[in-house]
């Protein structure tokens, strides 16, 4: 799909949709509890419809009414042989692993070819240290069995917190046990998100530092998904270029790392306003500052385009995860600021961005939802039209995207 977005500043309200992060964990955490747990999700994508059709797969009917989904208890036993079409979701892929062993299941995970080539070690090794036999097949795909043992697990936190997550996630299901983050530990707030999660579906978390105990079983009943930061992320940053938009449905005690956006814009100089739940910016000068990434890293995209509009220098620092994204970020968010007549390099695992004027131009979204979406932003704060290429892309993290954004005054031709 080919959507073409002429400069046009953004005015109105629109409500945030809710938090893929925390869909993920409330839809697994209510498919391991007992009954009917009725999930309250106002919107889906296809990352989150990948972790249900993985559930579906693994027994528990669920069904969505309105903006509602019901989950029963998943019944698959211990041995049961099950496939898992993970898609793209990387998240997915991850906590599904974990879930399996935590159950028993021998599985064959599908998906995309590039989710089978992002990184799985230290998780890899750590399932086989606590009982799980791992191979991959002819086509790249991996295979699964064996239930992991309950007792204490130690990972390094510097390539996923997604690993860590999933293991806690797997405990209440094999006896407990504890997980102990060792290294630089990155994403940290995602790991909370995940704890917050296991409390609320009365799993016992006990969390102290690095450490992370976990007993008790799934007890989840009616629960809401909160609104999503990382998303809400765009319509602020057009704010920042000078679109007036409020995002509503936002909880400002959120444990989402991507609330540190707030934070961010201001030390560009921009004036975040907050009311309950609702979050605006007012444009002013932006000056360039210098960002470390490493709990926020997919604010990145759209923060690079904040940064290509403001005067002087942006160092983003502590990137360097983002080669191992949907695309290789680093990679594919400079070259959307430059082909939108920016100036951005790559130096190690930082992007350094030269503040001016963007003119416009064409943009390939190379598969990366973030970079369409990014692009489509700049587009408002551009001298002439932004072209993309492969915007379908959205659909994984933000169907209703463009649509939203035409709600808001946007200038989009679509070319399927």
């Amino acid at each position: 799909m080919k959507v073409t977005v002429y400069p046009e500043k953004l005015k109105g309200e629109i409500r945030a949709i809710p938090s893929k992060s925390m869909a993920h964990r409330l839809l697994i955490c209510a498919a391991m509890s007992e009954g009917i747990t009725r999930v309250r999700c106002n919107a889906s994508s296809e990352d989150i419809d990948a972790t249900v059709n993985c559930l579906k797969a693994m027994g528990s009917n669920i069904v969505r009414i309105g903006n509602t989904y019901l989950v029963p208890r998943v019944t698959v036993h211990a041995g049961q042989s099950v496939e898992l079409d993970c898609c793209e979701s990387g998240t997915t892929l991850r906590f599904m692993m974990c879930i399996a062993a935590g159950l028993g299941l021998c599985v064959r995970f599908k998906g995309s070819d590039r989710l089978f080539e992002r990184p799985l070690s230290p998780l890899w090794e750590i399932l086989v240290e606590h009982g799980i036999v791992l191979t991959r097949d002819n086509a790249n795909r991996i295979i699964q069995s064996g239930r992991a043992y309950p007792g204490d697990y130690f990972i390094s936190g510097d390539v996923s917190s997604q690993f860590i997550s999933g293991l806690l996630l797997m405990l209440p299901l094999c006896g407990g046990g504890s997980v102990e983050v060792t290294g630089e530990f990155e994403s940290k707030p995602y790991v909370a998100l995940t704890a917050n999660a296991l409390n609320i579906a009365d799993v016992k978390i006990e969390n102290n530092d690095r450490i992370y105990k976990v007993h008790g079983r799934y007890d989840l009943r009616d629960c809401a998904v909160e609104g999503d930061w990382s998303n809400s992320a765009f319509w602020l940053c057009a704010c920042a270029l000078g679109s007036s938009v409020t995002v509503t449905d936002l909880d400002l005690d959120s444990l989402q790392g991507d609330k540190d956006i707030m934070r961010v814009l201001s030390d560009f100089g921009i004036q975040v306003i907050t009311s309950r739940n609702e979050v605006t910016c007012k444009a002013k000068a932006l000056a360039g500052c210098e960002i470390d990434v490493r709990d926020i890293p997919d604010l990145v995209p759209v923060l690079s385009v904040v940064a290509a509009c403001a005067k002087g220098t942006t160092t983003i620092k502590g990137a360097g995860r983002l080669r191992l994204k949907e695309s290789d970020r680093l990679k594919t968010v400079s070259d959307m600021i430059n082909s939108l007549g920016g100036n951005a390099k790559i130096h190690g695992d930082s992007l350094v961005i030269e503040g001016g004027v963007l003119k416009g131009g064409e943009v390939s979204a190379c598969n990366d939802h973030r970079i369409a979406m990014s692009a489509a932003i700049a587009a408002t704060a551009c001298e002439s039209e932004v072209v993309i290429t492969g915007a379908e892309a959205v659909c994984k993290s933000y169907p209703d995207f463009f649509e939203d954004m035409k709600s808001l005054g946007a200038n989009i031709q679509v070319e399927e």
